[in-house]
């Protein structure tokens, strides 16, 4: 049996649930109305840049694993389930045209791994200077806006473009390949540098059963959160 490496998990599952509250406080805030709230700045650090450590923290894990392009597979298809979810729940009135999902983190991070075997056999040199490159890129389109729809998911959006969860492919490849030059340099040998930690301590192995499980959390949260919601808003 492979052994994971413990930190990797928990970082994930810190990711993973700093998602989770991000996403609550919308519904409750944004959503449904139901609090007027004044987001503090830990709060904004986490839904700014929470997504980009998810990125670089999967870009490290997939120098470890195999199979990426049927695990790619597999989390773009789970993100075209979220997309549709969302549609339907606008189309019938549940929420605002907003929620929709057009490119959000499962579609992009299926991409990333789908190109992994090829962007892989670059080295790290060359990896590196690609990831940088597309953050900068990345950061630049969001100053920009484009006609074209088909735009989005490189990271190019039409004018009022709103959507509840976005992760284009520029900057947010550049994370990915900036996480596998450090997958590669770090954890050369597939051993955890942490050795020592007791992992059966608690909080650690929540964040970890967590983080092995972050795409189950992620296609299961929201509805989650829309029944405490509903809820809310009837007891209300």
């Amino acid at each position: 049996m492979k052994r994971r490496i413990w930190e990797l998990d928990a970082v994930r599952g810190l990711c993973i649930l700093g998602m989770v509250a991000v996403h609550l406080v919308y519904d409750l805030v944004e959503l449904y109305g139901l609090v007027d709230w004044r987001y503090p700045s830990v709060f904004m650090l986490v839904k700014d840049w929470g997504g980009e450590l998810f990125l670089l923290l999967s870009g490290i894990c997939v120098t470890l694993g195999s199979h990426p392009v049927k695990r790619g597979l597999l989390v773009f298809c789970c993100g075209l389930v979220v997309t549709g979810v969302t549609v339907t729940m606008a189309a019938v009135g549940l929420a605002g045209w907003e929620i929709v999902i057009y490119f959000g983190v499962l579609h992009c991070l299926g991409c990333c791994m789908l190109l992994w075997p090829l962007a892989g056999r670059l080295p790290d040199w060359a990896l590196g200077a690609l990831g940088a490159g597309l953050v900068a890129l990345g950061l630049w389109f969001r100053t920009q806006t484009a006609d074209g729809w088909w735009l989005i998911p490189l990271g190019l959006t039409p004018l009022g473009f709103a959507s509840s969860d976005y992760f284009p492919m520029a900057p947010h490849l550049g994370f990915f390949l900036l996480g596998a030059v450090v997958g590669r340099q770090v954890y050369w040998d597939r051993q955890t540098r942490f050795p020592r930690v007791n992992t059966q301590v608690a909080p650690i192995r929540y964040l970890c059963g967590c983080g092995r499980s972050s795409l189950w959390i992620y296609l299961l949260h929201q509805p989650v959160l829309t029944g405490i919601c509903a809820v809310w808003t009837l007891a209300a």
